[in-house]
């Protein structure tokens, strides 16, 4: 890298802290060391053009979880365990919102809903069953009951019900990440593009950052903010990485489908983009396949996708597919982050689990706090 002295010495001398990954966890992390360390210099290395992983390929959910999706957690996790994610994934949510403000992402508080097909009657069941129970049991996080038992029809086709929660709601992803961006730099933060960290050695009085071009620099403090990309970067870590398709319509003439959608415990989820419908999912159907950090769409779950749109979310309505992509997830035996630090001078804030949106900029507040 043919670097003249200017650039040497802005970008890459006597850097307090580097930050790799400039998606949320990244942002945030940068955004609040910044409010701890106010004459510190701060660099954020980027591997792609723009956030790889899912902070920009998100289908921009703004959600903590569908009451079945609890049950099946606290069949795994202690009743404190859950109860501290979903208090954290709200508490996530507020603190994005003030951090960039509902018209800058362009929040909308539509709600969230669980749909129930015909073979999902016991798991239906079930959560109704367990409603009430779990509505006392989060009442002091949300000063209000969370879930309901809904009637409204959006015409779905081959369900048996509906449990509503009004709390959850949307965003767009790109305005979001792209108000993120402007708020960081505002703040004498430099984000460097298309370069990618490819080993990290521990100094003891800093760590050496090592770039894909053999270019080096040391800073006082790193930060891996890498999530599913973490483990070709620092191996001790319980991440899985999980790959998540995605499609989207074009416009649909009178789209009465407002909201966030989930189905067969969150494996699916729509929403509205305008009057576009967003569908993802469908990792179920090949779990080792999905398990990649390779970006790409299968003929397999595409096609299912399409099936419950035409079957399901849009019967007897006309529409075409406009554009399918991909992100990247990192997940782990249990939903909880890892927010830890690695050696001396080295910190991880990572496994997102697919909640990236709810918890990244509170992970990115502890990931700070821990220097």
């Amino acid at each position: 890298m043919n670097l003249s002295f200017w650039e040497l010495e802005t970008y890459f001398r006597n850097v307090d802290f580097t930050i790799i990954g400039s998606g949320i966890v990244g942002l945030s992390t940068a955004h609040h060391l910044r409010e701890k360390h106010p004459e510190a210099k701060i660099v954020i290395i980027e591997k792609g053009m723009l956030p790889e992983g899912a902070s920009t390929k998100n289908a921009g959910f703004a959600c903590f979880g569908t009451l079945s999706e609890i049950l099946f957690y606290l069949e795994g996790q202690s009743k404190d365990e859950i109860y501290d994610l979903v208090e954290r994934r709200f508490r996530g949510l507020q603190k994005l919102r003030s951090i960039l403000g509902d018209e800058n992402m362009d929040y909308q508080e539509l709600g969230g809903y669980e749909l129930f097909r015909n073979e999902d009657k016991e798991l239906m069941q079930k959560s109704l069953d367990k409603l009430e129970e779990i509505n006392q049991w989060f009442y002091p996080i949300f000063n209000q009951n969370v879930y309901e038992r809904s009637n409204k029809n959006f015409g779905f086709d081959k369900l048996i019900g509906t449990i509503e929660t009004k709390l959850e709601g949307h965003i767009n992803t790109g305005k979001m990440m792209k108000s993120f961006i402007k708020t960081v730099i505002s703040k004498d933060i430099s984000i460097l593009n298309n370069l990618e960290v490819t080993h990290l050695e521990e100094l003891g009085s800093g760590v050496e950052i090592e770039l894909n071009n053999q270019f080096t620099f040391k800073t006082n403090k790193a930060f891996l903010c890498t999530n599913a990309f973490t483990k070709k970067l620092f191996q001790d870590v319980r991440i899985v990485p999980a790959r998540a398709q995605v499609l989207i319509t074009k416009p649909i003439e009178n789209l009465q489908i407002k909201g966030c959608f989930h189905m067969d415990e969150g494996f699916y989820y729509f929403r509205n983009v305008g009057n576009r419908i967003l569908f993802g999912g469908g990792r179920n159907l090949d779990i080792e396949g999905e398990t990649t950090t390779e970006f790409g769409v299968t003929e397999l779950i595409q096609n299912q996708l399409e099936t419950y749109l035409r079957e399901i979310i849009l019967p007897n309505q006309n529409f075409e597919i406009e554009h399918r992509w991909s992100g990247i997830m990192g997940m782990g035996p249990t939903r909880d982050p890892i927010i830890r630090q690695l050696s001396k001078n080295l910190y991880c804030g990572v496994r997102l689990t697919g909640t990236g949106i709810a918890i990244g900029s509170l992970v990115g507040e502890e990931l700070a706090n821990l220097v």
